[in-house]
């Protein structure tokens, strides 16, 4: 059974990558994602507010918003705590990782304004990286901001890693544009190498004993994977760069469906912190057993066989479902 699968240029020997997590911050549970057979390793973010951390900018950004991103446990310090954080020791993270592992080391980038922190990205490749995850994810609170503005923020923020690095760029990036399939062919148009669907947003909740915004962190459920499901059925017709499913994978088959709908690598999180790093090896040996039972002799033969150009109702990923599951709804069914 052959799992090899192309992903930003990279061979990898099978779909499953974990996706930045606190994880990755010891070399030792890189090495047990690797001995459990992970293919490649995204890793926990470098934080543009770590690298600008005196950005007369960084207290309005905090401020204007309450974000907050898929790999952290708490929210971000404050600012004058930042000195506290150290972006060097994250260039040298990825030389140990280079070191003890053979798999694929992808540093994760995580900002929002375009700014000298992006030079960073040429440091991550000459420590060893072998690609780059672009992790963007930006509100735009303040109501005079336009859409296009913000979409612009976006193609500039890409651009301007891709001067400074030779090694493939992905962008990760939330589901929330007006039209996000222009969106995705934008970027692709501005030199992206990859497309990670979607960053999972982590939003607060109000204490109401003490009457202050807290942060809030629950890990995904299986059923979040059907926002990237349904978006990378529809956009892998129209799209040439590689696309990883992220956000509600949890067992072999919604990795597999990710597959079948197009998507080029799986990655996880969530189901790795819950039980165990080897789990991913359960997780290969069913995706195995599944193409064995279905005819697949290959991960190739199977993606996109789902895609939107591939199943006889492209529709379904559509309007159409959504009328469907409405006028078929019965009470009964909730009994």
């Amino acid at each position: 059974m052959n799992l090899e699968t192309q992903y930003l240029g990279l061979t990898l020997k099978n779909p499953l990558v974990p996706s930045a997590s606190p994880l990755s911050s010891e070399v030792d549970n890189v090495k047990k994602m690797e001995d459990a057979g992970a293919s490649a390793v995204v890793m926990y973010s470098l934080f543009e507010e770590q690298i600008t951390s005196e950005n007369r900018a960084l207290d309005h950004y905090l401020s204007s918003s309450s974000e907050s991103y898929a790999e952290a446990l708490s929210y971000f310090p404050q600012p004058q705590e930042y000195h506290n954080l150290h972006a060097e020791d994250y260039l040298e993270h990825i030389k140990k990782l280079k070191d003890a592992v053979e798999i694929p080391v992808i540093a994760s980038l995580n900002g929002v304004s375009k700014g000298g922190w992006m030079s960073y990205a040429k440091n991550m490749e000459e420590a060893g990286a072998d690609a780059i995850e672009l992790n963007i994810y930006y509100i735009a609170a303040d109501p005079s901001i336009t859409s296009s503005a913000v979409e612009q923020m976006y193609i500039d923020d890409l651009k301007a890693v891709k001067e400074t690095v030779t090694i493939p760029v992905s962008v990760k990036l939330g589901p929330y544009f007006s039209s996000f399939g222009n969106m995705a062919v934008r970027l692709e148009k501005a030199g992206a190498d990859g497309l990670v669907l979607f960053n999972r947003f982590y939003q607060p909740d109000i204490d109401l004993e003490t009457l202050e915004v807290k942060p809030s962190l629950e890990l995904s459920s299986t059923f979040e994977k059907r926002l990237p499901l349904r978006w990378i059925a529809m956009l892998r017709p129209h799209l040439k760069v590689s696309l990883a499913a992220t956000t509600g994978i949890h067992n072999a088959g919604d990795a597999i469906k990710m597959i079948l709908a197009g998507a080029d690598v799986a990655m996880m999180a969530s189901v790795l912190l819950m039980s165990r790093i080897d789990y991913l090896e359960h997780m290969l040996v069913h995706m195995g057993e599944w193409m064995e039972d279905k005819g697949y002799e290959s991960l190739e033969e199977m993606k996109g066989a789902m895609s939107s150009a591939s199943v006889a109702d492209p529709g379904a990923f559509e309007r159409a479902n959504y009328i469907k599951i409405l006028q078929g709804f019965r009470l009964e069914d909730l009994r």
